[in-house]
């Protein structure tokens, strides 16, 4: 008996789940409606059109109607929108957007896929005027490219700090306008700590980037935003604005249907994806899922989840049962010249959530560094301590973060520790990596804190230990300390510790730094060896204390810590 399988929204969910069901079921009728133009397109590109990377916005669109009739016998009918479900009579209201006619349609098994709409705060005055836009699909983008185009746009905010704001002002400032980026939080791309994200804070400061963190919206004017930021307004000259505060998970046709609503906000699904209407399923970014680590539920709008969980509904709907165990949140960025990914929980979160954890900062080359493309890479790997269990990860650096990540998410993924990651096996030349990689090499700084080799403090404490004037030991070699260095510190080189070890004090305690934490490692390591039992590492050593320090210094107005500030 034929089926027919009815999908409301397209892209990486609806279009994956149709494409899955044709696969499964040569004879289904299949109905795609999509209320906007296009029913398939690469919505993570749509920013990269607004400096001329991707130059033709056509390219965008994946897949046409057309096409998918023509290859996969699937009647995708665009501007129709499905303004009701009647769960009962299993049929759907379809309204023509174009005409304007209603109709219905039956379904033996109907998916949701409608996806998540840019939040567009009512409070903010002057949301509504016409140079304010948000990106969500390429007629959101190509009429922002217009406006940019035809007004002659120089100077743009946008509103928003995750990865579709970030990655809307890069382009936005490669096509050669003045970029405003406002953030609520202290930071942008909350996924990452704020030790780590200090990197990309810089570097969008480096390109231009007039970052307004801590800033909240208050209105938006003809060719100026106003925004509140410790306790004063500041006035932002903007002749466009770009609203990317975040996505709120699209409910109001599942809600009206008399379907669940979970926790978060998000369509309430079963690990098949199936809502509290067993003959609906619901996928994408408007379903709420489960966090693997966590334990509890939540959100996450990505791509790759979607078509996953677009697949398994398609299998259950033919007598399958996918293996779902959740989600942890993997997910990557460029920010001008740094790379950037992150996994798993990061060290706010795992904290927050009443876990027992514990970090290792690995700061090393990506590459051997004879080779003329190496660069430093800075990873941060979250674990639980007593147990080792590997709970997270972040690499930010010039090469390639995202493969240090992913293997660092599959680890977390078959519940690896930091045993396993010290004796996993990767490949190796000089032109890829080193023979000792920085996630083994995090993984061994790992198991040092957590079977108690040394102990630690945070680079987030550095100012403070400098400001009570405590007695830090600095052992680069002279030039490099010369070049900048912690104000008040101990200039003792690696070289010369073991003949000037007395002029370290025994009685109080004792922060050793080097340029990256190899060297004060070494240090001590020879400084326990000889009996000190007062001595502490600082994580990230001299490198990621400049980088931490620098755009608070910059930002704030205040005394800066360190004599000169050392990224090379």
């Amino acid at each position: 008996m034929e089926r027919t399988i009815v999908i409301v929204g397209g892209v990486a969910g609806g279009a994956s789940a149709a494409a899955r069901v044709r696969r499964l079921d040569a004879h289904a009728q299949i109905l795609m409606f999509e209320r906007g133009e296009h029913v398939s397109f690469s919505n993570c590109c749509l920013p990269y059109h607004l400096s001329g990377t991707i130059e033709n916005s056509d390219s965008l669109v994946l897949m046409s109607p057309e096409k998918f009739g023509r290859q996969h016998d699937i009647e995708a009918r665009v501007n129709s929108e499905v303004t009701q479900i009647h769960p009962e009579e299993k049929k759907v209201t379809v309204k023509n957007l174009q005409t304007g006619e209603c109709y219905e349609e039956y379904y033996d098994k109907l998916i949701l896929a409608p996806g998540a709409n840019p939040v567009m705060p009512g409070s903010i005055e002057g949301i509504g005027k016409k140079h304010v836009f948000s990106i969500r699909n390429v007629a959101d983008i190509q009429k922002l490219k217009q406006y940019i185009d035809q007004n002659h746009v120089r100077k743009a905010a946008v509103i928003g700090g995750g990865f579709i704001g970030v990655e809307t002002a890069e382009n936005l400032k490669m096509a050669g306008i003045s970029v405003a980026l406002v953030e609520g939080s202290s930071q942008i791309l909350l996924p990452f700590d704020s030790d780590m994200v200090q990197i990309f804070h810089k570097e969008m400061m480096d390109n231009g980037i007039h970052l307004c963190l801590s800033g909240t919206l208050r209105e938006i004017k003809e060719d100026a935003i106003v925004v509140q930021r410790q306790g004063k307004e500041e006035t932002i000259e903007a002749e466009v604005v770009v609203m990317a505060v975040g996505v709120a998970p699209e409910t109001d046709l599942a809600r009206k249907a008399g379907l669940g609503i979970g926790s978060t906000g998000g369509i309430l699904v079963n690990k098949n994806y199936q809502t509290t209407d067993p003959n609906i399923y619901a996928v994408g970014d408007a379903v709420e899922s489960f966090h693997r680590l966590l334990g509890r539920p939540g959100r996450l709008a990505l791509a790759g989840p979607a078509q996953r969980q677009a697949r398994a509904a398609a299998n259950h709907i033919y007598g399958g049962s996918d293996v779902n165990h959740g989600f942890i949140g993997s997910s990557c960025i460029r920010v001008f010249g740094q790379n950037g990914a992150c996994t798993g929980l990061n060290e706010r979160t795992a904290k927050e959530a009443g876990i027992s954890c514990e970090y290792a900062h690995a700061i090393a080359p990506d590459k051997v560094g004879l080779m003329p493309d190496s660069h430093y890479m800075n990873l941060k790997l979250i674990f639980e301590v007593p147990t080792g269990r590997i709970l997270g990860a972040q690499a930010i650096g010039k090469g390639n973060t995202d493969k240090r990540i992913d293997v660092i998410a599959a680890m977390i993924a078959m519940g690896g520790t930091l045993e396993d990651l010290k004796e996993l096996e990767l490949c190796y030349s000089p032109v890829f990596g080193t023979a000792k990689d920085v996630v083994n090499l995090a993984a061994l700084i790992g198991l040092n804190l957590l079977n108690g080799c040394y102990r630690q403090v945070p680079v987030t404490a550095v100012r403070g230990l400098v400001e009570e004037g405590a007695y830090i030991v600095d052992v680069r070699e002279e030039h490099e300390f010369e070049a900048g260095h912690l104000k008040e510190a101990h200039s003792i080189p690696l070289s010369q510790l073991r003949q000037r070890m007395e002029e370290i004090p025994r009685d109080i305690p004792v922060y050793i730094h080097c340029r990256t934490g190899q060297r004060s490692y070494y240090a001590i390591c020879c400084l326990q060896g000889h009996g000190y039992k007062n001595v502490r590492n600082i994580s990230g050593s001299f490198l990621g204390i400049s980088l931490y320090e620098y755009f608070h210094d910059k930002d704030g107005k205040r005394t800066p810590v360190v004599t000169e500030y050392n990224f090379t």
